[in-house]
């Protein structure tokens, strides 16, 4: 009896064994898998940054609040891209400028 104690302590040893060996593997694989997606990222270029930006503000609608040129430091993440002619006609209908950027100055439209 004791002989199929020790031989059944022997596999459940074995198959430990097995088993950190595979949890080994697998993160070893996690780290390559890691590496190659972050390699593959820092080769990818950012996307170009948008000329015209139209800040929404907080709430139900999210109302264009203000506009910036897309070199603007001052915008935050309500922040969508623009075309020229979109920032042109948020101006005419009064969605200020934003002050540091001056995108109102930019296309020739005086407030």
């Amino acid at each position: 009896m004791s002989e199929k104690q020790s031989s059944r302590l022997e596999l459940l040893r074995f198959l430990e064994k097995v088993q950190v060996n595979d949890l080994r593997r697998t993160r070893d694989w996690i780290v390559a898998e890691e590496r190659r997606e972050a390699s593959t990222a820092a080769q990818s270029p950012a996307p170009p940054r948008p000329e015209w930006l139209v800040e929404h503000g907080i709430g139900t609608g999210r109302p264009a609040v203000r506009v910036h040129a897309g070199t603007c430091w001052d915008t935050r993440s309500r922040c969508k891209p623009a075309t020229r002619e979109a920032v042109r006609h948020a101006l005419a209908e009064g969605i200020p400028a934003c002050p540091h950027c001056r995108p109102d100055t930019a296309l020739g439209v005086l407030e």
